[in-house]
């Protein structure tokens, strides 16, 4: 039998830095970021998608981006930018994502150009969607503007589009060029934006870290106040725990394995059954809830773990139920929510669950009796 064979390796490079004011004059980072990265004597073009809800809130983001580029005549700013909807909306309209590769075409954005988005989770994911597959991948730099996008989607390998009514269904694992954490841009978030965010870093905590678990509890009240500080704190840990599992053996994954995605399961499900009008956060947060009290119901976890999350969801104002997820029968669209997950993986079903506070462990399959027992669990609890 004749056959070739080959076999390679790719390295990718990128930073996540933390400021204040990117655009301010007074601010080099972004500037001598481009100086650093250029390879050429070409001049780099920059075009600039915008999340609409962060331009409402930040009405000189534009003006301030112009001048900022004025300081530095290298760079070639493309003046058009493209404003887009914020939050799942821009995911679940393919025209927006045909749009941006359109203005790639039109403003000749090339290999040694950038592809720069400023966002939540949803914005980010549209944007770098269209950067990884115009032109076969040009570079592009995120600014992520919410909790949840600073400390989790936005400094991943993740882009995506809904389609089909499915969560990412299509998509690419392309890392970013560079990501820009900007702590200013969290100032005007609405509280159910700043509270939803902190799931992420429950869900790392959880299955990765006991020690940022303790911190969260020692923080709670704080970061319920939106106390800056302890939230950068969070945005941080947060971060470099997820890199860190980026560095690991499957940062594509190719395999089941998904232990980020603990809790996951069933927030996508809701996602969908609430037409996407639920922020994921908010949905990661109850999904948290069910598969906790579904790891104390199959003997993992000791009631007492299970009790300390769900008061954490408690103070911080997160929910851990909500009736589209309550279990009556064998055709609840909750448990149809597991087997499209299982789908999503490729076949093989890989749930992680708790076997106590940072310690997670994957399993591959769920019974329904005990889902359903956790949803009435959570219900209960809810209506005392």
């Amino acid at each position: 039998m004749d056959f070739l064979q080959q076999s390679f390796s790719v390295r990718f490079d990128y930073k996540v830095f933390f400021t204040n004011h990117l655009f301010s004059k007074e601010n080099p980072l972004l500037g001598n970021f481009f100086s650093t990265a250029k390879k050429s004597d070409a001049t780099p073009k920059i075009f600039f998608v915008l999340d609409d809800g962060v331009v409402a809130h930040h009405p000189d983001l534009i003006n301030g981006i112009k001048s900022y580029f004025k300081g530095f005549p290298s760079i070639s700013l493309i003046e058009e930018m493209m404003i887009v909807p914020g939050g799942e909306a821009a995911k679940n309209d393919e025209n927006l994502f045909r749009q941006i590769v359109t203005a790639v075409h039109n403003h000749k954005i090339d290999r040694h150009s950038y592809l720069v988005a400023i966002g939540g989770g949803s914005v980010l994911d549209l944007a770098g969607y269209a950067a990884a597959v115009s032109h076969r991948g040009i570079r592009h730099i995120r600014i992520p503007t919410t909790v949840l996008s600073q400390n989790d989607s936005g400094v991943g390998v993740k882009n995506g589009i809904n389609y089909f009514n499915k969560k990412n269904f299509l998509g690419t694992f392309a890392p970013p060029v560079a990501v820009f954490n900007d702590f200013h841009f969290l100032t005007t978030l609405e509280d159910v934006d700043w509270r939803s965010g902190i799931s992420e870093a429950i869900k790392v905590a959880l299955i990765k870290d006991a020690a940022f678990f303790q911190w969260l509890l020692d923080n709670a009240a704080l970061l319920a106040k939106r106390d800056m500080p302890a939230m950068q704190s969070l945005i941080k840990r947060c971060a470099d725990l997820h890199m860190q599992h980026i560095r690991g053996g499957d940062p594509f994954e190719m395999g089941s394995s998904r232990p980020l995605d603990f809790g996951h399961w069933s927030a996508h499900k809701l996602e969908q059954l609430t037409n996407f009008h639920i922020r994921h956060g908010e949905a990661v947060a109850i999904g948290i809830a069910l598969d906790s009290v579904y790891s104390y119901l199959s003997g993992r976890l000791s009631e007492e773990a299970m009790n300390v999350i769900l008061n954490l969801n408690k103070t911080l104002g997160l929910s851990t139920t909500h009736p589209l997820l309550e279990v009556r029968d064998n055709e609840s669209p909750l448990l149809q929510g597991l087997e499209e997950f299982r789908e999503h993986l490729g076949g093989k079903l890989t749930i992680t669950l708790l076997n106590g506070i940072g310690i997670g462990e994957e399993v591959h399959e769920m019974d329904g009796a005990l889902i359903r027992q956790a949803s009435q669990l959570l219900k209960d609890r809810s209506n005392p």
